[in-house]
């Protein structure tokens, strides 16, 4: 879909002009004598003619508003738009995209244009239309009046103004623009429109709601727009909203809020809990080097870091952590934690069931594929060190486990691969390959088990 001499130009999938579907749209180049009505149908027109998807039909008509305000709408470009606005809820279904389309335009001509009297004249009238969907006689929704209240620079005391200059048989109740933009941001609340009520305070610099309205929002799950209106509200508010946080262990929302407005003071053990819970994420991925790295020499969080490398029996990280940082004491606890470390764990002589055998050299390896060979159905697992980097191959699997109705074979992998890689191949692929054993597991795939 585009503009060429004067015509919208509707393609079909291959690119060729559907001549039987071109629309006139001289009103784009010359707004002197059309009505909003008229300009708001042709955009319509043009919209439902359209081949193309709908995003690149929004972009499209997005830059034929823009040039058509460039062309001096009369009485003026924001004046203009701001009166299609208030013809547009008569399109019904067409409303509140075509809303977002012609002030998203406008938002880019005015960035370019200074203040005019036309500028000056549609924030006026923009002041009423606010009162008018406010009172119910405009049906528009939330999100555009937003928008129009910060497109126009409407403020309180253009709505005053407007208040104002209504008569006193109008259907409005002589209150101030305070008071009336309180109830309907009252009723926002009442509906849970939170994310609205929190902008339209923010725009109307309204500061007098308490902490209540942000237990209300982080109830109801709304931490994106508590946290836009405690930015606003200020320093006070964000220290509760980091509480509310902290109470709900929402951490990585606490430790970034603490960071965007510096509130490492305010809350010290808030901020070591949410570090050392994502040193704790990291080490469970074994990346302890991009731990070593979130901790900046932090000697409290480094010593964290040790600790839970000692629990997850990585003694060579903890003997480098406290070489490098010089961290004493943990000697006489290391030794301690050995011993219950080694209480931790599960060995094979251990285990109630019989016949576990570790394989890990020939002659295991060839009596375990021998002992296979004669069964009828095994079962399958296999384990291997998971890789987090992203776009890094996996790695090779190092333990693989067949189970007879009797007998569990444990294959340590990577050994017999180093030793004997040739036997390992051969006795696998017998393994594997046989159509006389089922092969039972989850997930099964055999290629590249071992060679790979």
């Amino acid at each position: 879909m585009g503009i060429e001499e004067g015509v919208v130009e509707l393609h079909d999938d291959k690119g060729k002009i559907d001549k039987k579907l071109t629309i006139s749209v001289h009103t784009f180049s010359d707004l002197t004598y059309t009505s909003p009505v008229v300009f708001l149908y042709l955009l319509k027109e043009c919209y439902a003619h359209g081949t193309c998807k709908a995003t690149n039909k929004f972009r499209i008509l997005q830059q034929k508003v823009y040039h058509a305000l460039e062309n001096s709408p009369q009485p003026g470009p924001a004046t203009f738009v701001v009166w299609c606005l208030y013809v547009l809820p008569i399109f019904g279904l067409h409303c509140e995209g075509f809303s977002h389309l012609i002030i998203s335009a406008l938002r880019r001509f005015l960035n370019l244009a200074p203040i005019s009297e036309d500028t000056s004249k549609a924030k006026v009238i923009a002041a009423r239309l606010f009162l008018d969907i406010v009172g119910g006689l405009v049906d528009h929704d939330e999100r555009i009046v937003v928008k129009i209240l910060e497109v126009f620079d409407v403020k309180l005391a253009d709505v005053d103004e407007a208040l104002c200059q209504l008569n006193v048989q109008d259907d409005y109740k002589p209150d101030t623009a305070k008071t009336l933009v309180e109830d309907y941001i009252f009723k926002l609340i009442d509906s849970q429109s939170y994310m609205t009520a929190a902008s339209l305070l923010e725009h109307f610099s309204i500061r007098h709601s308490g902490q209540s309205f942000l237990v209300k929002m982080m109830q109801n799950k709304q931490s994106r727009a508590a946290e836009k209106w405690a930015t606003f509200m200020g320093k006070s508010m964000l220290c509760a909203l980091v509480q509310e946080y902290a109470d709900q262990n929402m951490l990585k929302q606490a430790y970034e809020t603490i960071k965007k407005n510096d509130l490492k003071q305010e809350f010290p053990d808030v901020y070591h809990k949410c570090k050392e819970s994502s040193l704790k994420k990291l080490a469970e991925k074994a990346l302890w080097d991009l731990a070593e790295a979130k901790t900046h020499g932090d000697k409290q969080l480094l010593e964290y870091l040790v600790y839970l490398a000692m629990e997850a029996g990585y003694s060579e990280k903890v003997d480098e952590l406290c070489e490098r940082y010089s961290l004493e004491g943990f000697l006489n606890v290391k030794e301690s934690e050995g011993s219950v470390l080694q209480s931790k764990y599960l060995h094979l002589d251990e285990l109630a069931v019989e016949n576990i055998i570790w394989v890990d050299e020939v002659d295991g390896l060839c009596a375990a594929t021998s002992h296979i060979e004669g069964c009828k159905v095994v079962g399958l697992d296999c384990e291997w060190k998971p890789n987090y980097v992203k776009g890094s191959k996996p790695n090779k699997v190092s333990i693989m486990q067949i189970a007879s109705d009797k007998t569990v074979f444990i294959f340590d992998l990577i050994k017999l691969f180093e030793d004997i890689p040739d036997i390992l191949d051969n006795c696998l692929s017998r393994i594997l390959q046989s159509p006389r054993i089922l092969k039972l597991g989850f997930g099964i795939t055999f290629v590249g088990i071992v060679s790979s």
